[in-house]
Parts: C-alpha cells; structure tokens; sequence
C-alpha cells in the first residue's frame, strides 16, 4: 500500500516491513495481574508517543541494529513480561493485564534520509511522526491491544522484507536512515507505567543490547501498594478534579503544535524578574513562564479561574518507601489555582510562588486521597477547562539510554499532549549545542502567536520560537 506526496523542503521515503510480533525469549507466566488506582484513571488511558533518535557510530558501522534491538527486546520481556500480554476491563472499569505471553509489536523501516536533513535542531513536534510510528489498524484501543508499539527506522535504505501480521503487546518501529543511524519510536499505554517506570524499562532494554543478561534493577509489579483504601475516603483538597463550566466557544479552531527552547540564560533572565529571596527551582520558573505566557495567548476573561496542574513524582513521598525498582504509576497532579487577571497583573514572582506552593501539597497521604477519590468517582478525567499540565521529564535524560551506539541526539516525547493540554519538558540541545530544556505546546494558531511573543518579551530577546527546521512530507511503501 502506497501514499505519496511532496514537499518544497524535504522528501524521503519510509519502507516498512510488516508489524511482527516479538514475544519474550522464553516461556513467562501466564496469569492476571490488577493494575493500580492510580494506574487505570482516565487521564492515562492513552498511547504516549516517545522517540529516540541516534546518529551512526563509527565503531558499529556494521552492525545492523534491528536484529541487535529486536532480540533484546525479547530478552527483556521476560523479565518485564507483563508488557507482551493485553489489557481487559473489569466490573467497575478495573483495568488489569492479561499476561498471555504474546509478545510486543514490532516494525521494522528504513528511510533515505540523513539526520543532517532534519536540520540542527531536532525538537518535537516531529511533522513525521505518523511515519516513524506507524499506526497500525486496530491498534489504538486501550483494552485487546498491544501495550507497546516499537517503530526502528534507519538511515540506510535496505530492501524491503514483508513479515506476517499478527497481534502484538508492545508497540514500536525501528527506522534505518541512509547516513547510518536510527530512529526508535516507541507507542507506550500509560496505564503500564509513568515516565520513571519507562525509563527503567528503556534502560534494562538497552543493558540487554549491549549484552547483559538481566536487568541491573529488577523490575517490581507491587500494584496492590497503590490501591484504594477499603472503605475509600476523601481527605484533601483536590481542585484539579473540580467541575467547571467551559465559558469559551467550542468551535472548531486551527491547532498548532511549537517546541519552545530555554537555555540557561533564559533561566538566568527569569530569574531575575522574581525577588533574590525567593526559593523556586528550575522547573518553578519555566512552569510558570508558560502559565502566564499561554493564559495572555488564549485572552481568558479576567475574572476566569486558571488551572497549572503539576505532575508529581510521589516515589520520595512514601514512608515506608516503594520498592525499588517499582515501575508503576505513582504520579498526582495537583492544581495551582488562580484567576486569569490575577496571574497575568501580578508580578512574576507570583505566579513562582503559586507553582512552588502547590508541588507541596504532594505527599503520601494525598496521593492515598486521589487514589480513593479516583475509585469513588468512576476513575474520573481532571478538569481541562482553562488548564494545562506539565510533567518535569529533564532529569530523566532519555538521550543517555545506549542500545551500543552511544547517546541519542534526541530521547523524550514526540509531541505535547493535545486536548489535555499538557506540555514536557524534556533534556535537549540546541542547533548551537547548548545545553538546556525543550517544551512542545498545543494552541490555536492565533494564540500560538501571542504565546511566542510573550515568550521571548518575558526572556528579554527577540528570538523566534525553535520549532523543527523542516516540513516533512513523505512517500511511504
């Protein structure tokens, strides 16, 4: 099956094999395993999209990396051998897995493309996305389907191998590129893990490419940990589960999606727009940047409530702690609140305070709230009017995963997350190699205007919003 069509910057071709299921390199139990509270809430039942990008290495220039890849892969899923089953819903809504053993979906491609094409600076939105993680029919149900999609797309055009279809637990694609590197795109479900726990998962992948044979942490299910109390019962505040009428039009809008670059003299220059005394950490001050950016963008009425929701790791909260190697969900969000007027009046150091106040709010015992709340009230969906979330991924540093051909030049998220409204900030440098943190964002095009335009005043320069340096439009085979 073909589709073509061209481009005034760039074109290439992706030839994909046939997804092939890849199952665990020996026989794994075959049982149920319930997923957490926390796990199964509405807010996670999606496919995150995530993609690592690695450039050819000199030593492994005759290594093709797919068998390499694929076979660790295999290896890893015994130990992690929920990730080859397939998710089913219970009374209740329930979530759990059904470890059937069947394996992960894999797709193997290859692209005539250099890295060089893509520009300096390889930021999400990536326009080729759909390319690079084929969207398989049927596959984009929670339940019944793969848990994991892998997309290996090279740099080095081979010719094209037609694999049976079968179904698949774990999604990916692998993409050779003509230059002789990489691209692996990976479809998680969020239900399985939050960014923490698929770190851990990517990196005992990449120890068994470079030829371990068990992972360095062992992995630990232990879902019981973050179940609902019996009887559940509500004991915080949590004003990111709120109703709240949508005041704005519903029509439809044209969305665009920018990737927006801080390096440290823009921390530097935020810096200085709030008090010398005030204690706020990196991820305070960007957070807030964008809060305040994006509320003047949308033009919300004065008198609006805003919501900043923050995605919190609870794994330091515990008292005992969970056990190492837990790779769970253990995320709440709790909501900074505040009127439009009053974020965007006040001084900077403001809407500072209100970020740095409300990570605050997360311990054990309000994550134990959510959890009973979440069961109480069907497992309910945050509120998304006049908010927007974010999710701190920098520290995790996914461009340090090595499946034996060094650092990726990019590893993180591929693209923001569309009608939730949420943003993350991932580790990246720039196209002058500069160190610093990468946020895509979703608006309509008007607003994403403005936002960039209060962006850049905010850091004191006049630079334009970095956003991928081409238009990628592709024939695929």
């Amino acid at each position: 099956m073909a589709s073509s069509s061209s481009s005034s910057s760039l074109k290439f071709t992706v030839r994909r094999c046939q997804p092939q299921l890849v199952p665990p390199a020996i026989p794994t139990p075959h049982e149920v395993k319930l997923l957490s509270d926390i796990d199964d809430q509405e807010a996670l039942r999606l496919h995150v999209a995530m993609v690592q990008i690695y450039p050819k290495h000199a030593s492994m220039a005759e290594k093709d990396p797919v068998p390499v890849i694929r076979q660790a892969l295999s290896q890893t899923l015994v130990f992690y051998y929920p990730f080859a089953g397939r998710l089913r819903e219970g009374p209740h809504r329930k979530l759990m897995v059904d470890c059937t053993g069947e394996g992960a979906m894999f797709v193997e491609a290859d692209a005539d493309v250099t890295l060089d094409q893509f520009g300096d600076s390889l930021y999400p939105p990536f326009p080729c996305f759909h390319e690079l993680l084929y969207d398989v029919p049927g596959t984009q149900e929670i339940t019944n389907t793969p848990l994991l999609l892998v997309q290996l797309t090279l740099e080095k055009v081979y010719p094209s191998k037609m694999c049976e279809l079968v179904e698949y637990g774990i999604k990916m694609q692998v993409t050779r590129l003509k230059c002789g590197g990489f691209i692996l795109a990976i479809g998680l479900n969020h239900t399985m893990c939050d960014a923490p726990g698929y770190k851990q998962f990517l990196n005992a992948w990449a120890e068994m490419a470079r030829g371990a044979t068990k992972p360095s942490i062992a992995p630990v299910w232990r879902r019981e940990l973050l179940m609902a109390r019996d009887p559940p019962r509500i004991t915080c505040n949590h004003r990111e589960f709120e109703q709240v009428q949508d005041t704005l039009s519903s029509s439809d809008q044209n969305m665009v999606q920018r990737s927006f670059f801080i390096g440290p003299l823009d921390i530097a220059a935020l810096r200085r727009l709030i008090p010398q005394h005030q204690h706020c950490t990196t991820f305070d001050l960007i957070t807030a940047c964008l809060w305040r950016c994006r509320t003047k963008a949308l033009q919300i009425e004065a008198d609006q409530d805003v919501r900043m929701m923050c995605v919190v790791n609870g794994r330091g909260r515990f008292n005992p702690p969970l056990p190492v190697g837990y790779y769970g969900n253990v995320v709440a969000y709790p909501a900074a609140v505040t009127t439009a007027g009053k974020l965007c009046r006040n001084p900077f150091g403001y809407a500072v305070e209100l970020i740095y106040k409300v990570k605050g709010e997360m311990t054990e015992e309000y994550l134990q709230s959510v959890t009973d709340l979440l069961v109480m009230k069907g497992r309910c969906l945050f509120t998304t009017v006049r908010s927007c979330i974010v999710s701190y991924m920098a520290r995790l540093n996914f461009r340090e995963v090595d499946f034996g051909w060094g650092e990726a030049v990019y590893g993180g998220m591929a693209q923001a997350g569309g009608f939730l409204g949420t943003s993350y900030f991932c580790s990246a440098k720039n196209g002058k190699g500069e160190e610093g943190i990468i946020f895509p964002i979703w608006l309509p095009a008007e607003a994403m205007e403005r936002f960039a335009e209060e962006f850049n005043h905010m850091l004191g320069n006049k630079n334009q919003p970095q956003t991928s340096s081409a238009t990628f439009i592709m024939s695929t085979l």
